[in-house]
């Protein structure tokens, strides 16, 4: 079996999935591996026409857990090797996406073939608009026929069960200029309409970083990310912008109220002039450490369950059922060109995953 889950874990990286692109060549390469399981393609076209598929896969009775992974990857910002090399060395796998999370999807699978009862959630667009996870929470009659108990959604967390995390609002303002050589004083630069907006998200920044009341202890850091990228569109030093992009993504938790930044957002936008459009994931999925899924969780890993700053699938596939984040890496190394997964706990992440699974 470890043999073939590094063969299948390589396979994938190999394979390019970025958010953009068309996901249809990975899922042809997972369905290779699910014999004896009933499938089910969940196909969409994504805002930019791209095609896109989910797979929904069970085998066994009804009432069991589910495992979850997604098949896309963020850009190759940073990297200076191949990116999809899915280079072997010193019983680590490199490469995009080796543990964000296409290896972990390798372990999920290699733990749902060897188990009695399971039920497989593979999504895409994780790393952009949750729209795979959706489609399935919202259109899949396999997982609903499934009576799933609980979901483990197979994120890197060094194998630590993690039992909620934060989902975000990602705001897109937009300010209008007219473009001109710059020397000619007949151009508008979006930027100036754009600054005064950018003062006040900066106030709302330190805001969340000094406001214990819109702060989580539970979490670390406490504070809520809010997090900006500027965008002037490919334009050049010396012509006005014609257009100016802020984008910011704010993440907040289960005990957090979002309305007070959703506010401050709109009437700064409306009073600057600017358009202002909104993304909203799921809420933060969040459980009790009581909850029989998360006690599971830390029984069978022997670790006790914690929070995470970041989001996951979970926030959209808690309606499907429970989810538990728990899978087998350093979340230090995603989104970093420096991608990497250590081969021992990927063996040890699929003797995890059937144990929960034949529980």
């Amino acid at each position: 079996m470890e043999n073939d889950l590094v063969r299948l874990a390589v396979d994938l990286v190999r394979i390019d999935s970025r958010s953009p692109l068309s996901n249809i060549p990975v899922a042809d390469r997972i369905e290779a591996e699910l014999d004896g399981f009933e499938i089910e393609r969940l196909d969409y076209t994504d805002a930019a026409g791209v095609a896109k598929r989910c797979l929904v896969a069970h085998r066994g009775g009804p009432g069991g857990l589910a495992l979850s992974g997604h098949m896309d990857t963020v850009p190759d910002t940073g990297w200076t090797d191949d990116p999809w090399s899915g280079r072997v060395a010193g019983g680590i796998l490199h490469g995009l996406g080796s543990v964000d999370m296409k290896a972990n999807v390798a372990a999920c699978i290699m733990a749902a073939r060897a188990a009695k009862r399971a039920t497989l959630l593979i999504t895409t667009d994780e790393e952009t608009t949750k729209q795979g996870a959706r489609t399935i929470a919202e259109h899949s009659k396999l997982a609903q026929r499934a009576g799933l108990r609980g979901t483990i959604v197979a994120e890197p967390t060094s194998l630590i069960p993690v039992r909620g995390h934060r989902a975000h609002i990602a705001f897109t303002a937009t300010a209008e200029g007219v473009q001109a050589h710059s020397s000619t004083g007949k151009g508008l630069n979006a930027n100036w309409a754009l600054i005064p907006f950018l003062v006040e998200v900066k106030a709302m920044f330190e805001r969340l970083r000094h406001d214990t009341s819109l702060q989580d202890p539970a979490y670390d850091p406490p504070f809520s990310d809010f997090n900006l990228v500027i965008d002037n569109h490919g334009t050049a030093v010396n012509v006005t912008a014609a257009k100016a992009t802020a984008r910011i993504k704010f993440r907040y938790s289960h005990r957090i109220d979002p309305a007070p930044v959703v506010a401050a957002m709109r009437e700064s936008a409306k009073a600057n002039g600017l358009t202002l459009e909104e993304m909203r994931e799921g809420r933060p999925p969040e459980l009790p450490a009581d909850h029989p899924l998360i006690r599971l969780a830390a029984e069978i890993t022997g670790q006790a369950p914690r929070t995470a700053p970041y989001g996951t699938d979970a926030s959209e596939l808690q309606a499907v059922a429970p989810c538990v984040i728990l899978g087998p890496g350093s979340i230090e190394y995603a989104h970093t060109p420096r991608e990497q997964v250590p081969l021992d706990q990927l063996a040890q992440a699929v003797g995890v995953f059937r144990r929960m699974l034949d529980a």
